[in-house]
């Protein structure tokens, strides 16, 4: 039996990863910046901001309407 040549990226989880490359074909890792190109939108929107969780980007808005404050006590009226 031999290895699969293209294994599942640790950082995108696609069937991309090139062993005897060592590189990602979809998202460029190990590469710092993931790999991303203007001539394919479509690509883009699927990648993009909004397509997952967004565990931190979600409570951003409501933040900024208290001024990013937190842990205090209201004052009593």
């Amino acid at each position: 039996l031999h290895a699969n040549p293209s294994p599942l990226c640790v950082r995108c989880g696609r069937r991309s990863f090139h062993l005897q490359k060592s590189r990602c074909s979809a998202c460029a890792y190990p590469a710092a910046r993931t790999r991303k190109y203007n001539w394919s939108a479509k690509a883009i929107r699927r990648k993009t901001t909004g397509t997952g969780r967004m565990r931190y980007m979600r409570n951003v808005p409501s933040r900024f309407k208290s001024n990013f404050r937190e842990g205090t006590q209201a004052t009593p009226t």
